[in-house]
């Protein structure tokens, strides 16, 4: 048989865990259980389901792709005549 009442420390891992993968129904109840008795614990699975809405809005969004995508070659060529233009005027004569 399994216990059912959880501390705050053990409650915190399953919740997190809980994002996850789904848990047993004795571990539900525990944690159940201890959120209407603990402000804390119940305060950190509020921000963790936030956090998880937050992320999974961001994923589906517009955002680009890959944010180091490779540079167009005409971006290139400005880069490289910027960057031999500062070269010129760094040398100490």
């Amino acid at each position: 048989m399994h216990h059912w009442m959880f501390n705050c420390h053990e409650v915190t891992r399953l919740v997190s865990e809980s994002l996850d993968r789904k848990l047993p129904l004795y571990q539900r109840m525990g944690i159940r259980m201890h959120l209407l008795m603990c402000k804390f614990c119940s305060r950190y699975r509020k921000q963790l389901l936030l956090m998880k809405e937050i992320l999974t809005r961001y994923n589906e969004s517009d955002r680009p792709k890959d944010i180091f995508e490779p540079l167009s070659e005409e971006a290139r060529k400005r880069m490289k005549h910027l960057l031999s233009h500062l070269e010129g005027h760094n040398h100490v004569h």
